[in-house]
């Protein structure tokens, strides 16, 4: 019995060897097959896995982590030259999940996730957190980007689309102009110039290519692909073969680590559309009367302070579907050209819930409190949002993209570095555009404003699975009959 029992364990190690690797190895032994995903092979649900996968995978040196002979730009440096992982330059994290991770995987991080954006691109590397050398910022949720990337989209479009009639109407030697307005958001003035030339001068909170860019404090990212090359690089030192080219086709490992072609075109679609299909954030209500009361009149508060001006409180999608690749990636990026098929799923149906609220015409509703248009919040008096020094592609230090407040109640904490600590401050740091509006704030009654502050407080992003997008502290769903019912029992009993 023992030498059969000896022979059975010698046959089964055997097996296992065939089986599978023992040993060091990649975290990411598959990739994705863009192919399989454009035609279907691959559905949402598999596409939504990996990219779930790839963005917990702690990559390792089999995978292609480092970047030895470049910088997190993409430029070539000698190789060697900076460490493997450095905090300031980068690489500096294993997986995107360790620095997008709270309160869940895929939204925001602590201030010790923050990042030093463009001290990547520097050779030799720094050591130094100076603002001479980068911004420090911190890492936002991204929780409903797959929705706010569409917003921008269609903004765009429309934006487009006036510059378009602007330019095919006006007559030929006379000055003539547009206000620029998509979903509501008033983005300046564009003027056709008697000789036929575009005037952007005016052009307000966007660039002069009228692109809205919804991701980065800055607002210089087109698409969350966009966001997941550069970060991969960055970061992780993984270089995606859309960015950098196919081993086989360019006869080089490109940063020189051993490894070719890290992420396939198919890895980059997969950890995108896990993206976009994070659940969206939502409203929790509190099970106290007297808080709960406050919540409904401080969002009234909230919108006479005049917040809502930049905190647009909801935005109506014309489309339910987030479609890959984004038709205003540039370069570098797949584009729609290079694709047999588009990847989509809808925004309303499938992903992560809770999931977008259906409008009508095939539309949904966004309620994210943000107007995708850079302000500035700089004034004489207040400064704190003016530290920074480098300019991040073209944009004036200045100016900040307006925060999504659909996540604030649980995504402390807050400012772009997130050093401050409570709500109350980050509103007292508003100067420039928004110095009314904080000015208004504090000269309300400290009970006023502790009931705005409350109403911030239950925009929370909700646990993954969540049923719906306004739920109690139990995660229990609060229809708007069941809150007039606890209102009215409330009046009642008083």
């Amino acid at each position: 019995m023992k030498r059969l029992l000896s022979t059975a364990v010698l046959v089964l190690s055997s097996s296992c060897v065939c089986a599978g690797r023992i040993g060091d190895g990649p975290v990411i032994e598959q990739h994705v097959d863009q192919a399989a995903a454009e035609s279907g092979a691959l559905n949402f649900e598999h596409l939504f896995a990996e990219g779930e996968r790839l963005f917990a995978a702690k990559f390792n040196l089999y995978d292609g982590q480092g970047r030895p002979a470049t910088t997190g730009a993409g430029a070539a440096r000698v190789a060697g030259s900076a460490p493997l992982f450095i905090r300031t330059s980068g690489p500096d994290a294993n997986a995107c999940a360790g620095c997008h991770n709270d309160p869940f995987p895929g939204a925001g991080g602590d201030i010790v996730a923050n990042v030093f954006v463009l001290a990547q691109a520097l050779d030799p590397v720094t050591e130094s957190v100076s603002g001479q050398f980068s911004n420090e910022r911190n890492t936002l949720g991204m929780n409903g980007s797959g929705a706010i990337e569409m917003l921008a989209r269609e903004m765009t479009a429309a934006l487009h689309e006036q510059r378009r009639q602007l330019q095919a109407q006006a007559p030929p030697g006379q000055r003539r102009s547009v206000n620029l307005v998509a979903k509501g958001v008033r983005f300046g003035e564009l003027t056709v110039n008697e000789s036929g030339a575009l005037d952007t001068s005016k052009v307000e909170g966007v660039d002069a290519d009228l692109v809205v860019r919804p991701f980065h404090q800055k607002g210089v990212v087109v698409s969350l692909r966009e966001f997941t090359n550069n970060a991969m690089n960055h970061h992780h030192g993984m270089q995606s073969v859309e960015r950098f080219g196919l081993a086989r086709t360019n006869s080089r490992d490109f940063d020189k680590d051993s490894v070719e072609d890290e992420l396939s075109v198919g890895d980059i679609t997969a950890t995108t559309i896990y993206q976009a299909a994070l659940n969206v954030p939502g409203q929790v209500l509190p099970d106290d009367l007297p808080a709960l009361r406050a919540v409904i009149k401080g969002e009234r508060t909230f919108a006479s302070a005049g917040c809502v001006d930049c905190h647009v409180p909801s935005m109506t999608l014309s489309r339910r579907e987030f479609v890959e690749p984004n038709p205003y990636n540039p370069a570098g990026n797949l584009r729609p050209a290079d694709v047999q098929r588009h990847v989509s799923f809808d925004l309303t149906a499938q992903g992560q819930k809770p999931r977008l609220e259906a409008a009508a015409n095939g539309g949904a509703i966004v309620r994210a409190y943000t107007d995708l248009k850079r302000h500035n919040l700089c004034d004489a008096t207040i400064r704190h949002y003016c530290n920074e020094r480098v300019r991040q592609a073209g944009v004036a230090t200045e100016l900040f993209l307006t925060r999504k407040l659909w996540d604030v109640g649980n995504s402390a904490p807050y400012g772009h570095r997130g050093d401050l600590t409570t709500l109350t401050e980050a509103i007292d740091a508003h100067g420039g555009e928004a110095r009314a509006s904080r000015d208004a704030f504090f000269a309300l009654p400290r009970a006023q404003r502790d009931e705005v502050i409350e109403f911030l407080k239950s925009l929370q992003v909700l646990r993954p699975g969540t049923a719906a997008l306004v739920v109690d502290t139990t995660g229990a769903p609060v229809t708007a009959a069941r809150l007039a019912v606890r209102l009215r029992g409330d009046s009642a009993g008083h």
